[in-house]
């Protein structure tokens, strides 16, 4: 298993990513558009939250990644404490797994990594 790694998106973050890809939905920046789409308020990128298993990825392995399927499972809010945990699947061959979940165990992200060995 590999160290655990501790993350709160922002809504500052959520905003600095919607300028950098471009996707200014606005369920993600206007918590009114996002409450009358039926949501409790704005949610995080899909992409943002899987750019954090990214970088944990980055954190726990010195190899260069080559391969990531992730599977989007629930909505991340902004200021939800985050765990992202990942173990490897097969050390050798250099796949992994990655898993971002809130503090009450609800997974928002699973994903499948492999790195160059």
């Amino acid at each position: 298993m590999f160290n655990l790694i501790q993350w709160t998106i922002k809504q500052e973050d959520i905003e600095s990513y919607a300028h950098a890809s471009g996707d200014h939905n606005p369920i993600h920046t206007d918590a009114e558009y996002a409450i009358k789409a039926g949501l409790p308020g704005c949610i995080a990128h899909g992409m943002l939250v899987m750019a954090l298993g990214s970088r944990a990825i980055d954190e726990w392995c010195a190899e260069p990644l080559t391969s990531y399927d992730a599977r989007f499972q629930a909505m991340t809010y902004p200021d939800e404490p985050l765990a992202i945990k990942g173990s490897w699947i097969n050390e050798e061959a250099g796949k992994g797994s990655v898993i971002i979940e809130n503090e009450a165990g609800e997974v928002k992200m699973k994903g499948i990594f492999t790195v160059k060995r």
